[in-house]
């Protein structure tokens, strides 16, 4: 093991050291570490390049760095030989990362991490431009590419799940309006975490981002609900998405998220969904009295709203609803629409579909992302991840409305599913629980903070939105009649 001693251009004349480990031949070996101690960016591009090249003259060197010259900083010295490349991860201030991996073009196997590096220590910003660092680049004896950020992103769907398909409408957009410079990880539910477990790791860092609903984190917060799944004061989806936008409820978002949760997150909302549907029943059920008793699979405020009409409720992921369904954990169910409920085989465990519902009728996707994590992208970067949202709801709700029609026909021609609209009856009674649940949730502050501000929105928005908009039904039932069950 030897020092060498070397002056780095672009260092403002501070000499630095490289330290050279172990050197096994002309293509590093597993487990192959170069250290460098860099005081400033410029030298620290400077010194892992020329370290690099003193050490294996013959390859060609590429240089990522990520993050800030801080404690989060890494480097990433890539080398290609004839045959192979490896990458060495290098980190400042004396902590020693192993060789990260290595491809044989000829078919080899890739090396196993030797050093489990946390990503919350390693934030990946490119920082090859401009500055003392572009004089240090100049100097150096080799080739440069930014690296592209890989962004490692988790949902809270199971992988066959056409909110899966809705995830990837979102990263591709998000990996096409950088050019390249975001590359997105998609995992569906369990690959890192289960399907409730998101937000707390994305908070930690464990994961970038999810893409999820705030109702699979009620269980740490019941206001969680009030973003996506609480009282329905007459306003839709579209209505409810508006009052996060324009009408405070993100500011409340973040009350709740970072100044009481202490969650180190942000999060945007996006696909308005349509209200979800009351869901399966193995028999008919169209009274308040029917629903007595029922074990019902549901999640957040609703699953107290149904115990307020006589149900028992379990708050379970979709993935495990139809084993549930027949271990008779659970007798009936909802989970969102048609295509999700098919996909995880909801019709192969009951017959009877109920659509219409005041349990969760203002639902949209919550878009994660740690906070450490986005403060340090560029500017551009973040707006392209915050304004990728609204451009996958677009594109969301399109295909939406295709595939959810398609796979409602399907039940009903293909696997004998009735649909039925849930009675009035019942629509009321849920109305009636809803007013109970209100009153004991204004006990807490916060919680009646978020209504205010939704009912003073519904109230004017739901106004124009109502008297404004023609009988649908109306003309539908004029063009095709006898179709609707209303």
């Amino acid at each position: 093991m030897g020092k060498t001693h070397h002056p780095c251009p672009g260092s403002s004349g501070v000499e630095q050291w490289i330290e050279n480990p172990r050197v096994g031949g002309s293509i590093p070996p597993p487990g192959t570490i170069l250290q460098i101690n860099p005081n400033t960016e410029a030298s620290a591009v400077c010194i892992a390049i020329s370290a690099a090249k003193l050490v294996w003259p013959h390859a060609v060197v590429r240089v990522w760095i990520h993050g800030l010259l801080t404690n989060r900083m890494k480097i990433n010295v890539d080398l290609s030989f004839a045959n192979s490349s490896v990458s060495l991860v290098v980190c400042n201030f004396d902590i020693r990362c192993a060789l990260k991996g290595t491809m044989d073009s000829r078919g080899g196997n890739e090396m196993s991490n030797k050093h489990d590096i946390d990503r919350r220590s390693f934030l990946r910003k490119a920082a090859l431009g401009g500055g003392a660092a572009a004089s240090g680049i100049l100097a150096a004896p080799a080739v440069l590419a930014q690296a592209p950020i890989v962004l490692k992103m988790q949902t809270s769907w199971p992988a066959s799940d056409i909110w899966m398909d809705f995830a990837r409408q979102y990263t591709a957009r998000v990996e096409e309006m950088s050019g390249g410079r975001i590359t997105v990880d998609l995992l569906p539910a369990g690959a890192v975490v289960g399907a409730f477990q998101v937000m707390d790791a994305v908070s930690d860092g464990l994961l970038d981002a999810a893409h999820t609903v705030p109702v699979y984190w009620y269980g740490k917060n019941k206001a969680a609900s009030f973003f996506g799944t609480g009282p329905v004061f007459g306003g839709n989806a579209n209505t409810m998405l508006g009052w996060f936008y324009q009408g405070g409820g993100d500011a409340l978002y973040r009350e709740l998220t970072q100044d009481i949760m202490g969650l180190n997150v942000y999060g945007f909302m996006g696909f308005p969904m349509p209200a979800q549907p009351f869901g399966w029943f193995k028999g008919e059920v169209n009274t308040v009295a029917d629903l007595q008793g029922f074990k019902y699979r549901t999640v957040g405020l609703a699953a107290d709203l149904l115990q307020q009409m006589g149900m028992s409720v379990a708050q379970l992921p979709g993935g495990e609803i139809v084993p549930a369904m027949e271990r008779g954990v659970i007798d009936a169910f909802e989970f969102n629409n048609p295509s999700s409920d098919s996909r995880f085989g909801a019709q192969d465990v009951a017959k009877n579909y109920y659509l219409s519902s005041y349990h969760q009728a203002s639902e949209s996707f919550e878009f994660l992302f740690n906070k450490d994590f986005f403060d340090d992208l560029d500017p551009d970067l973040q707006a392209i991840l915050k304004y990728g949202v609204e451009a996958a709801s677009t594109s969301n709700t399109a295909l939406a409305l295709r595939e959810y029609s398609n796979d409602l026909e399907k039940l009903q021609a293909e696997s004998g599913v009735t649909v039925h609209r849930t009675s009035g009856e019942i629509l009321a009674g849920q109305l009636e629980a809803w007013d109970v649940l209100i009153a004991d949730l204004e006990q807490d502050p916060f919680n009646k903070k978020i209504m205010d501000s939704q009912r003073a929105w519904v109230e004017k928005v739901g106004y124009y939105e109502l008297m404004n908009s023609p009988d649908l039904a109306l003309a539908y039932e004029h063009y095709f009649p006898g179709r609707l069950k209303l």
